[in-house]
């Protein structure tokens, strides 16, 4: 089964914890703070495998988690980093978040891609050490690793797609100008999954080739096979418009060639200014007086006309030469940008999002930060309450709270440490 659309939970490991110590040694009193910092969370990293063909994988497993990093330890010891979480996708996938849109990746170039991004650790306390806080009793935790539903979107690259009603003859063609071997017989949707196949031409020259599931009217409203393989028209660089001249199921040529193109307008209104070259195949079943009706059809749209009989493969070489000289005077294969990533605030906790619920003059603080930060406070200590004062701050806590209606001497709750507001 051909699967070219999928969705998957992705989540980059958390940063590690900083550490909170102080250096004991034999004959060294007040050895001073030596917690280490916490390790990197691991990304997750997409990489372009051309051993692979569809998304059928992602049907089994879609929940992919990148390994946390590790807690700093006393003497210095920083925690290790997190390896990456490599996942393997086909050449030409495209990625999107799913809430945003946003397009994250084009996997169509070598190389590996950076989807979700590692939590960094956190510092340990030998960082806010200073001449007048020589023994600090917190340490900063690490970052969460991004999280996200991403989809998968698999668009094939390919310089020329073969489009047309089904059999038309899409099938034999490309088996008789490429190595491809796609499935030919003699009924409708023999080819239900795109097949691609390399033409080698005299010189050297070469490009690829697509032959597109065969589309009937609807399909860009999900009719038929085609809404589903519509998309791989998208990154063709030209097309080829198979016809049946002949009639031979019945159909009037015309009107099979104005529905293809309606259809393909309808998906994508680019595809409308797409180059175009028709192809009347079958000549061998028609009447000199239909192929000649029909190529005055497609040249008064504008468009070049070559007949053919793919079987025997006659007229077949005019065609790939023309095809090859429009080629050369195109721009490469679209490549999808990569929309920008919004900019973040430096500071982790810096205009956090927090959740404040009123109830019986009591204001309840709720924030996943918050949740993980509330442990490494030592409320005892007053220079950890005074560090933990500071990030309600330069969070909006304070001013959120403000906001909710609060009054001085009102309590505040954050996850069972209650205190007074002084404003």
């Amino acid at each position: 089964m051909f699967i070219d659309i999928a969705k998957i939970q992705i989540k980059a490991g958390d940063g590690g914890d900083g550490a909170v110590a102080f250096h004991r040694e034999k004959y060294i009193p007040s050895g001073g703070p030596d917690g280490g910092d916490g390790g990197k969370g691991g990304n997750i990293v997409l990489e372009v495998d051309d051993n692979l063909s569809t998304l059928a994988d992602f049907r089994y497993k879609r929940k992919y988690k990148a390994q946390n990093g590790e807690n700093g330890r006393g003497k210095r010891c920083f925690g290790k980093s997190a390896p990456d979480l490599v996942i393997r996708v086909p050449r030409g996938t495209i990625v999107k978040d799913v809430e945003t849109g946003r397009i994250l990746a084009d996997m169509s170039e070598n190389g590996n891609q950076i989807i979700a991004k590692g939590g960094n650790g956190g510092w340990g306390n030998t960082h806010f050490a200073t001449p007048t806080r020589q023994t600090p009793r917190f340490a900063k935790p690490g970052t969460p690793g991004q999280a996200m539903e991403v989809q998968l979107e698999l668009k094939l690259l390919a310089d020329v797609g073969l489009v047309g009603f089904p059999n038309v003859g899409k099938s034999t063609l490309i088996s008789v100008v490429s190595e491809a071997k796609p499935n030919i017989a003699n009924y409708h949707f023999t080819t239900i999954t795109p097949v691609l196949g390399v033409v080698s031409l005299k010189g050297g020259f070469s490009f690829v080739m697509a032959d597109i599931p065969g589309l009937v009217e609807g399909a860009w409203e999900g009719v038929g096979l085609g809404h589903q393989f519509l998309r791989h028209v998208e990154r063709c660089r030209m097309l080829v418009h198979v016809v049946d001249v002949a009639g031979s199921e019945g159909r009037n040529p015309k009107e099979d060639f104005d529905i293809i193109n309606n259809e393909l307008r309808k998906f994508n209104t680019e595809l409308a200014d797409r180059p175009m070259i028709v192809v009347g195949n079958k000549c061998d079943l028609a009447e000199d007086e239909q192929v000649e009706d029909f190529k005055r059809y497609v040249e008064e749209k504008g468009y070049e006309f070559f007949p053919i009989m793919a079987a025997i493969r006659d007229g077949v070489d005019p065609m790939l030469d023309c095809v090859m000289e429009k080629l050369s005077k195109l721009p490469p294969i679209k490549v999808y940008e990569t929309e920008p990533e919004p900019l973040k605030p430096e500071s982790t906790f810096e205009r956090a999002p927090v959740e404040i619920e009123s109830q019986d003059g009591v204001y309840f603080v709720k924030a996943d930060w918050l949740l993980k930060l509330m442990p490494t406070i030592r409320f005892d200590e007053m220079d950890s309450l005074n560090y933990f004062q500071n990030v309600l701050v330069h969070a909006g806590v304070i001013e959120s709270l403000r906001k909710a209606g609060i009054q001085e001497g009102d309590t505040v709750n954050i996850y069972d440490i209650e205190f007074d507001f002084v404003d």
